[in-house]
């Protein structure tokens, strides 16, 4: 293999230390290399620095090893290319013997130019994307929470999730509280219904009669506790995320009126892609990169499987939650093409396909800086109209009618 840089390095990342292995060529065209351990300590790691400095680096390369790579890369960066690599990539090239290790085989590899480096965010969308990823986190504990409450509530027979729909809400946070307080009849919680859930007043007083113990009521006081704990720290999570936005706020705004996308999805979106589109040559490789688009495993020409590619769980998951939310919007484009594959796909599958297609909207909003365009319920059917046309009219021959089809001249 013929060396493309002077002077590389390579590295084997682990949880306490670090292998490095420079590789360089001499002033008579051989290819030089040595090897040297290092501690993960920020004393040794610019020890590290120094010393692949001394030696004329220029290109440096690691697999992304859990979270290890992280305080490396902070330190290497802008002193150095730095060049983050999928182990899996790695372990597709051909020609490693078995004596090589890792740093060393990174180092040969990356000197001859066949590593790919993995998409790392600068600093600002890191730091973006540590906080929407930990409200993410805590927003599933709250999840956690709640459904604990729900379980509690059953376990005393009180049905207060059957009239209401939101037993959280203001009127249902009131009734647990005098609940847990245990001094109110079924008769006086109800009377704490608010605004329109005081027409079920007369049912609330059926729903709120249960077997409620000092066991039930010190978890659900607990359970309460915790719940706005963790109110109070996703709010604060998401102040700081909006103090933290300003480069990005303009895209957060533009995907904010894509249906389905609301402020808080919007950001997790723009902390995962971030607002540089030149990354991504097209559409297609930024939905791969996401693991949004189907999968091609293809041999003798017979389709194998479609599955989805493993791509960023956080990015799927936004996907997805927009995509419900845009199903729901009434007459766009996002409904009509769930209500098309869900039928002979699946929800599951169809909901990928949307969150697919709101990932191609954005990006083709942020490539080229345009507004978002309601296509419209029938925008499907108009573009395939001919299929739409035949397919109605084998429904109809196969209830026994004779169809002959005639397009209008003004539709024409």
């Amino acid at each position: 293999m013929e060396a493309i840089y002077d002077s590389v390095c390579g590295l084997d990342v682990h949880s306490a230390s670090v292998q490095a292995c420079v590789r360089w060529r001499s002033q008579d065209g051989r290819t030089l290399q040595e090897l040297r351990s290092f501690g993960t300590m920020t004393r040794d790691l610019l020890g590290l620095a120094d010393w692949m400095k001394a030696k004329g680096v220029t290109q440096v390369a690691m697999e992304s090893t859990g979270v290890y790579w992280k305080p490396i890369y902070n330190i290497l960066e802008g002193h150095f290319t730095v060049l983050l690599v999928n182990a899996q990539h790695v372990k597709h090239v051909p020609g490693r013997k078995t004596d090589v290790k890792d740093c060393q085989w990174l180092a040969q590899l990356l000197q001859c130019g066949l590593l790919n480096a993995s998409f790392v965010p600068d600093r600002p969308q890191r730091d973006m994307r540590d906080l929407t990823r930990h409200r993410a986190q805590l927003v599933a504990q709250q999840v956690a929470v709640v459904n604990r409450i729900h379980k509690t509530l059953e376990d005393t027979n009180i049905k207060l999730g059957l009239v209401a729909s939101d037993i959280l809400g203001a009127s249902g946070r009131d009734m647990l509280r005098a609940l847990i307080d245990g001094q109110q009849t079924p008769e006086q919680m109800a009377e704490l219904a608010r605004c329109r859930l005081r027409k079920k007043i007369p049912t609330l007083r059926v729903a709120l009669q249960g077997h409620v113990t000092d066991h039930h009521r010190f978890v659900l006081a607990e359970l309460m506790d915790q719940l706005q704990d963790l109110e109070r720290r996703i709010e604060r999570f998401s102040q700081r995320i909006e103090e933290i936005s300003g480069p990005f706020k303009a895209a957060i705004q533009a995907v904010m009126t894509v249906p389905g996308f609301e402020r808080r999805a919007a950001e997790n979106l723009i902390a995962e892609i971030g607002i540089d589109m030149s990354r991504f040559p097209t559409a297609g490789h930024l939905a791969s990169w996401a693991g949004i688009c189907p999968g091609s495993h293809e041999s003798a020409g017979k389709r194998k499987s479609g599955k989805t590619t493993r791509g960023s769980r956080w990015l799927k998951a936004t996907l997805v939650q927009a995509g419900w939310a845009a199903t729901h919007k009434k007459n766009s484009s996002y409904q009509a093409q769930y209500r098309r594959l869900a039928g002979r796909r699946g929800k599951k599958r169809a909901l990928v396909a949307v969150g697919h297609s709101l990932l191609v909207t954005v990006y083709h909003m942020l490539s080229r800086g345009c507004a978002y365009k309601e296509l419209g319920g029938d925008y499907l059917d108009k573009r395939q109209s001919d299929s739409a046309v035949k397919h109605h009219i084998r429904r109809l021959e196969s209830l026994g009618y004779k169809v002959t089809a005639t397009r209008m001249e003004s539709a024409a």
